[in-house]
């Protein structure tokens, strides 16, 4: 398997990162993840912009990677991936030694991508049947709008829904369902779909502002407003949303089933809308 390591394309087993990379001190770096349908990557320049956008907040130079957009196609080509796959995109300040202010002059950025390709059959499984959940207090740091690499809050959520036999963790700030440990929440009560509102306390999520679009394309009232703890026995839905998870129902939460338990109308289609989307943009 081939992938990109500043400027050059290597096996994945010659690549290697040096201990004095911030990235590997400091967690000093961003990342993204890209879905691959049919050989294509699904809203690449969104991704990109996203991808720029939070290496501008981390002071990055430079912060603009939508040249990338060429090392994703060529590496799909160059691994023969032309079918279900993912791209995985790595950037950190470099390597300096270690200090915490920034290094002077700064050193080059490491840029990595890799490719796989990927078993969609799981995935489907966990859409028919739905997923399990529980609720976590959000001890992350203030700014999740940047997708950092700086992820060990969310591996320790996660790791603790798998203690308890379920899928994700889902964080709870001031009473409100923010978001899961690697996916956006949304909820449907009294017909309507509401989802966390854009700040610094959720990321950005690609999939989450696809599926917001179709929701008007379909005429599918949709908001950005708190949902609460004290909403959760009158959810008639609740869903998540990722890259990886696409849309998915999530039908029970902290033990207890979400509405009856099983996948609802609303999930299932803006499932099949955010499908057909992707085969429209993937052909």
């Amino acid at each position: 398997m081939l992938a990109y390591f500043n400027g050059a394309y290597l096996p994945l087993q010659e690549i290697s990162i040096s201990p004095e990379d911030r990235g590997f001190l400091f967690a000093d770096g961003v990342y993204d993840v890209i879905r691959v349908y049919n050989g294509h990557p699904y809203r690449l320049d969104d991704h990109l912009a996203r991808l720029s956008y939070c290496a501008s907040q981390l002071r990055l130079a430079p912060s603009d990677f939508s040249f990338l957009a060429d090392v994703v196609r060529r590496l799909l080509a160059e691994n023969g991936l032309s079918g279900a796959a993912s791209i995985y995109l790595h950037i950190t300040r470099g390597r300096a030694p270690r200090q915490h202010a920034f290094p002077q002059p700064p050193p080059p950025l490491t840029i990595y991508a890799s490719a796989r390709s990927l078993d969609e059959t799981p995935l489907r499984r966990k859409q028919e049947r739905g997923i399990v959940a529980i609720t976590l207090a959000d001890n992350r740091w203030g700014r999740c709008d940047i997708k950092t690499t700086a992820l060990v809050a969310n591996v320790l959520a996660n790791q603790q829904a798998a203690d308890h036999g379920a899928d994700e963790a889902i964080f709870i700030r001031d009473g409100a369902l923010l978001e899961g440990s690697h996916t956006n929440i949304m909820a449907v009560a009294d017909g309507e779909v509401r989802t966390a509102p854009l700040d610094n306390s959720i990321l950005p999520g690609i999939t989450r502002q696809a599926v917001m679009e179709l929701c008007r394309e379909l005429a599918i009232p949709v908001r950005e407003t708190p949902v609460f703890q004290h909403e959760i026995a009158k959810l008639s839905e609740l869903m998540a949303l990722s890259t990886t998870l696409e849309v998915t129902p999530v039908t029970s939460l902290d033990g207890k089933p979400v509405a009856d338990g099983r996948p609802g109308a609303v999930c299932r289609r803006l499932g099949d809308a955010l499908r057909q989307d992707i085969e429209r943009l993937c052909r």
